[in-house]
């Protein structure tokens, strides 16, 4: 990206409509009440042939204390700070408010360049605020409707000249693209483990019940705070990324909303925001599932640690505020006998203790998150998968239903991330699901996969053949004929 713009401006003039309508897509959550984003939200955009990192940020609030809203304007004070440009929105059917005249004065000193904008600028009911906006000393303002997409065009021309300032620097720092997880791809089974780099990062999402530490967790990673943390439950709304290097490991992390049970989310913010967690998974290569150590494995943690299991991901299990617990030892070996209990599909998965807010335990976390992902992408040779298979069915051979023995002929690794192998075999629609669980727990044994999910297919060879379930041509009627005139001979 060439350049990054930062949208900043009162609460509710319309930041996040724009930041969706620049990057394409509805990655920020939009309602009509203030206040609904909180986190910095960054987005990669496009304008005509414009390519750039857009932020969204939280409204402007003239709170300076430890509250909330103070939280979240020096949170985005800092935005402002690390953004090329500004571009600064207010309401134009509302009007120069005092507010903003504030904001003005204080965008003016910290950022070198700053582009005015008035929002909701359609129909004359805006004409009024339009001209007001003079006033504020920033030059001629950009009439928009993020809305309807009016006025993009204005803005284009403001950022042009200015873009063609960062355009060098552009070419050192533009990632080749987003990591996408294509599981179809062809793949050497020969082939050495590729470590994540700058280009294509490791995927990491982390997910949890509300106030487990997930945010504080992310910010303590990043060395930096860069998320909107406190003593408050829900403060996190959207599904923020983030890239950073961890200790020689190139990271893109998804911090999360939390997830409550399905009955208790009533307020529709509550609900796009648990969408958003939700689809954030489903992007991520590892999901690291965090528990609050006070009130550990609820049903809520369960369903999460399910869900990441059935969409395929490599789960680890943190327990955060470990700093807080008096009898460790014995606290410990209970969360491993629950675990082990409640989790069955997730069997040998790592648990990890950590604490977000002292740091500790972190290191062990990012070595078990490299080793999950290491697995996740593991590659098992066809020869040692078939001495492997010869030894388990001599061990147990399959069921053999209604008299009819099932014959496992030969089995091969079709694809990773997650690993997934295909037995070929006779009768696949007979095989029972408990031997098929003697095969995914030996392959986890057998070939150090503790945790990730494997999925296991059986097929039969008669798949293949283009001729199956083809219906036998009939005979012919000059055949009839013939065979008729024949016996008619006789």
């Amino acid at each position: 990206m060439s350049f990054t713009l930062a949208i900043v401006g009162r609460p509710n003039v319309g930041k996040s409509t724009l930041f969706n309508r620049l990057v394409g897509k509805r990655l920020a959550l939009v309602d009509d009440q203030p206040g609904v984003t909180r986190d910095l939200r960054e987005g990669d955009a496009r304008l005509a042939d414009l390519r750039f990192t857009v932020i969204d940020t939280a409204g402007l609030e003239e709170a300076t204390d430890e509250s909330l809203q103070g939280r979240m304007r020096r949170l985005t004070e800092r935005a402002v700070d690390m953004a090329d440009i500004c571009l600064f929105m207010i309401d134009a059917r509302v009007g120069v408010t005092p507010a903003d005249q504030v904001f003005a004065e204080i965008l003016r000193k910290r950022s070198a360049h700053v582009i005015l904008a008035a929002n909701k600028g359609e129909g004359s009911a805006a004409d009024a605020g339009v001209i007001e906006a003079y006033s504020l000393g920033l030059g001629e303002p950009i009439r928009l409707s993020a809305e309807h997409g009016e006025g993009l065009n204005d803005l284009y021309t403001q950022l042009m000249p200015l873009a063609d300032g960062f355009a060098e620097r552009a070419l050192d720092q533009a990632p080749e693209t987003d990591v996408a997880l294509d599981e179809d791809d062809e793949w050497d089974e020969n082939r050495p483990f590729e470590m994540p780099t700058a280009k294509k990062p490791m995927q990491i999402a982390v997910v949890g019940r509300p106030n487990a530490g997930k945010s504080t967790l992310i910010n303590m990673i990043m060395g930096e705070d860069r998320l909107l943390t406190g003593p408050e439950a829900g403060i996190t709304r959207d599904a923020i990324s983030l890239r950073s290097e961890w200790n020689g490991t190139h990271i893109r992390i998804f911090d999360t909303a939390g997830m409550r049970k399905k009955a208790k989310v009533q307020d529709k913010l509550e609900k796009l925001s648990v969408s958003d967690g939700l689809r954030a998974v489903k992007f991520a290569e590892v999901v690291v599932v965090l528990l609050d150590a006070a009130i550990p494995f609820e049903q809520q943690d369960l369903r999460i640690a399910d869900l990441a299991e059935r969409e395929g991901r490599a789960v680890i299990v943190a327990v955060n505020k470990w700093d807080v617990e008096d009898d460790k030892q014995n606290k410990l070996r209970d969360l491993r006998e629950s675990f082990e209990r409640l989790l069955p599909q997730l069997r040998g998965a790592p648990l990890v203790t950590v604490s977000a807010k002292t740091g500790r335990g972190l290191d062990r976390l990012h070595d078990v998150i490299l080793s999950a992902y290491q697995t996740w992408n593991t590659r098992v040779p066809t020869a040692a998968l078939n001495r492997w298979l010869a030894g388990m069915v001599e061990a147990h051979p399959p069921p053999a239903p209604a008299g009819k023995r099932i014959k496992l002929r030969y089995m091969t690794q079709a694809k990773t991330r997650p690993p997934g192998f295909v037995v070929m075999c006779s009768l696949p629609e007979k095989m029972s699901e408990s031997y098929s669980r003697y095969l995914v727990n030996g392959l986890r044994t057998d070939f150090d996969m503790p945790g990730t999910p494997i999925r296991l297919y059986m097929r039969s060879q008669n798949d293949s053949n283009p001729f199956k379930g083809r219906k036998k041509a009939g005979p012919s009627k000059l055949r009839k004929h013939m065979k008729s005139n024949v016996q008619r001979q006789r």
